[in-house]
């Protein structure tokens, strides 16, 4: 646990003032009754309650100060909370490497088959929206919560030549963000900025848009991209700068290496050729934007990998301020303190 202001527990010095006050108080009480002639005038003065009970309701009530004095100083602690994440973009490669058979009974139907699963799990209330890449990538679903037109965009892949990993990482930015300009023809799709042009005599002057402002890497809790390939970029923008992009965004890239590093060999078109899984690249996206990287060598992995995602998704653990449920014990607390006095005493002591 940690505290946003540490300073405050200084207070919690009191508390043993308040100890003392309350041992002398007792004693102060005792010499008093030793005044009285006999021993039944001595118990009257003391009390007739029972021993110990007396002494319950000043103790809660202690207990009640103390835990108040630890909310003042904002308590944080590391705990498993619904995730705030409302948009999935799913980043899909369709490219011609995806007819390897080395999953069963492809890849291209393996992956498929686990986007669905995942797709079901999701709770109704999250978006997700497809993008699909190969030498170039293009929104094929928006984000929605119809889980049937998600389901029906996946089913509707066409496999093409080329990987373009960072080209679809960039348009799954723009699905998240519509109002920004991604430029695709850049390294990082980065917008850049535009000369100032004359104009003619009676026109408004041209607004210019201001650069984004970058925001700290994961920041942005509402939305996060899960990119799967199982190949090497071969085209398009380069996929490094695209994370940086992201990152300054504040979007979190998980990144699925779909195959095994040494590759698979592929015929397409009377041609054999090698098919690598470039997991270094991947590892990088996702450390630039602080998302997670898995490797999927078979379906039952990738499926696995999904799961793992859904959960991640779902429940977040992430270190969150408490500060409402100490006070909330230092009000319950308080209440049986006097609640108890009241009951045992028809006084709040």
């Amino acid at each position: 646990m940690t505290f946003l202001w540490g300073d405050m527990l200084w207070f919690l010095l009191a508390v043993p003032v308040f100890v003392l006050i309350y041992l002398l108080v007792l004693r102060r009480k005792k010499k008093g009754a030793l005044r009285y002639a006999n021993l039944s005038m001595v118990k009257a003065a003391m009390g007739a309650g029972p021993g110990i009970r007396r002494h319950i309701p000043p103790t809660l009530f202690l207990l009640a100060l103390t835990v108040m004095i630890i909310s003042t100083s904002r308590p944080a602690a590391v705990i498993t909370l619904p995730s705030q994440h409302k948009t999935v973009v799913l980043v899909m490669d369709v490219s011609g490497s995806m007819r390897a058979t080395d999953v069963d009974p492809s890849r291209i139907t393996a992956s498929q088959t686990a986007a669905k699963a995942f797709v079901t799990d999701q709770p109704r209330d999250t978006r997700i929206g497809i993008v699909a890449f190969s030498a170039t990538a293009m929104m094929v679903q928006v984000p929605t919560q119809n889980h049937e037109d998600i389901l029906s965009a996946i089913d509707r892949f066409q496999l093409q030549r080329g990987t373009a990993v960072g080209s679809g990482i960039l348009v799954g930015l723009q699905t998240i963000f519509p109002n920004e300009e991604f430029d695709l023809r850049q390294p990082g799709g980065r917008r850049e900025p535009q000369q100032r042009r004359g104009q003619a005599l009676g026109q408004a002057p041209s607004q210019e848009k201001p650069p984004h402002q970058a925001v700290p890497p994961g920041s942005h809790e509402n939305a996060v991209i899960i990119v799967l390939t199982d190949g090497q970029t071969n085209t398009g923008v380069d996929p490094i700068e695209a994370a940086r992009t992201a990152a300054d965004y504040g979007v979190r890239v998980f990144t699925v290496g779909f195959g095994s590093p040494a590759g698979a060999i592929l015929g397409f078109e009377g041609r054999s050729m090698r098919v690598q899984l470039d997991e270094e690249s991947l590892k990088t996206i996702a450390d630039l934007t602080r998302g997670a990287y898995f490797r999927a060598g078979t379906e039952a992995d990738l499926q696995e990998v999904y799961k793992n995602l859904s959960t991640k998704f779902t429940l977040e653990t992430k270190e969150t301020e408490i500060t409402a449920i100490f006070s909330a014990a230092a009000v319950v607390l308080a209440l049986l303190s006097a609640m108890l006095s009241l009951l045992w005493y028809h006084r709040i002591v």
